[in-house]
C-alpha cells in the first residue's frame, strides 16, 4: 500500500454535497475543487530603488489557479515527504 505525497487537509464526506469542477491552470485537465491545490501568480518588482521611482503608477496583478495533483508533483508545489 502506497503513502500519500500530500496531504489537503479537507476530506469530502457524503454532507458536503455536489463538488464543483475546475480546470487545472496548467493541463486543462477537470477536476474537483477538493482535490486541487491553489497557486498565486503575479508581478513583483524586487528592486527597491525602482518600485520607489514608480510609486502607485502601476498595478501589480495577482491570479489565483488551480493546479491537479500530478500537475502540482510535476512543478513541484507539493513535494514528497520525507
Amino acid at each position: 500500500m502506497s503513502k500519500k505525497f500530500y496531504k489537503r487537509g479537507w476530506h469530502h464526506t457524503k454532507t458536503r454535497g455536489k463538488e464543483t469542477s475546475i480546470n487545472c491552470g496548467f493541463c486543462g485537465k477537470r477536476v474537483s475543487k477538493y482535490k486541487c491545490f491553489s497557486v498565486v501568480k503575479g508581478m513583483r518588482i524586487s528592486d527597491p530603488m525602482l518600485r520607489k521611482e514608480l510609486g502607485q503608477q502601476i498595478s501589480l496583478f495577482q491570479n489565483k489557479m488551480y493546479a491537479c495533483p500530478a500537475c502540482a508533483r510535476h512543478r513541484n508545489i507539493v513535494r514528497k515527504k520525507r
